[in-house]
């Protein structure tokens, strides 16, 4: 389709105003060949953009954050994000080159594209995050014969994605104590999925697909390899273990000298990195821990709209 002048302004406003962010987080990070693969797929149509890249070896996971505008029909719902099709591509490549009985590493997982949330950003609705989610669920799901649960606004009551992870046993390790390794739950899951089958390919496990609101993301490492106070540690700083409000917490092996609490903020802007820090630094002293400064995995709201601006307009 050839766009007339007018055509193209409305275009560039849209890019620039109605924008969602996709979270794509892979059970792999140690394979160059296979991410090579599934970064060429969403190089596959240049308006959806890689905006930052985060890997991990010794969790064996990399996130991928892709950011892209949404567009409208003449009544106001969303009918197309160049982020569908972008998404969908690089789930297949990394069925094609990961298969999960053959993956183990440090952080939990249960599928080769084991989560996919959607954020609204700039003007943007949850309720478009939403609706993207839903429908990439029911692609993958039915395609790719993938096992598939909604969580957050892409589920019909909000479920949340921690909610679903317990249920299906995503936070037990199944290896030496500490590590996840092949497919360690039954192949006839105990909870139906929303989307895909209720039988599960054991090499390529489960998928979570989501819509909420930003989330921050943030490490704290601890000089430790005890595992378990780690995990201690983490319960207490836990909303879910009586501790910080909106704070949801992981403690885990990384590296073979340290260990890490693992944090996502669900609302960053109230309870944010630093009364998580200054807790994990607290309740480790208490333990005689030194505890390293923590890091966030993935840039700002603003910071992200900000690098999708300048790279769209650096391929224009």
């Amino acid at each position: 389709m050839e766009f007339n002048p007018s055509c193209k302004d409305k275009k560039k406003t849209m890019k620039q105003s109605m924008l969602l962010c996709c979270k794509l987080y892979i059970s792999e990070s140690r394979n160059k060949a296979a991410l090579d693969s599934i970064e060429r797929a969403a190089r596959s149509d240049p308006e959806t953009v890689i905006v930052n890249k985060f890997e991990d070896g010794d969790y064996n996971r990399v996130r991928y954050t892709l950011v892209s505008y949404v567009a409208h029909d003449s009544t106001g719902c969303p009918i197309y994000s160049p982020l569908y099709q972008t998404v969908l591509a690089m789930a297949e490549a990394a069925y094609e080159a990961i298969n999960l009985e053959l993956h183990s590493g440090a952080h939990p997982r249960l599928g080769v594209v084991d989560d996919i949330v959607f954020h609204p950003l700039a003007r943007a609705s949850l309720d478009e995050a939403a609706w993207l989610a839903k429908a990439l669920a029911a692609d993958i799901g039915n395609r790719y014969q993938v096992p598939v649960y909604l969580y957050g606004a892409a589920h019909p009551t909000e479920k949340a994605l921690d909610t679903i992870r317990r249920e299906l046993g995503y936070f037990r390790p199944n290896f030496m104590g500490n590590q996840w390794a092949g497919w360690g739950v039954p192949e006839v899951l105990p909870e139906r999925p929303d989307e895909g089958p209720a039988q599960v390919s054991r090499a390529r496990g489960i998928s979570m697909i989501g819509a909420r609101q930003w989330v921050a993301t943030y490490n704290v490492p601890i000089m430790s390899t005890d595992v378990s106070v780690t995990r201690k540690i983490a319960q207490m700083v836990s909303a879910r273990g009586g501790g910080l409000p909106t704070v949801q917490t992981l403690g885990l092996v990384h590296g073979e000298d340290s260990t890490e609490i693992a944090c996502m903020l669900l609302e960053p802007n109230q309870i944010g990195a630093d009364r998580v820090q200054s807790r994990v630094e607290m309740l480790a002293a208490q333990e005689g821990l030194d505890v390293e400064k923590g890091y966030f995995t993935d840039f700002s709201p603003e910071m992200i709209i900000e690098r999708y601006m300048k790279l769209i307009s650096d391929t224009a």
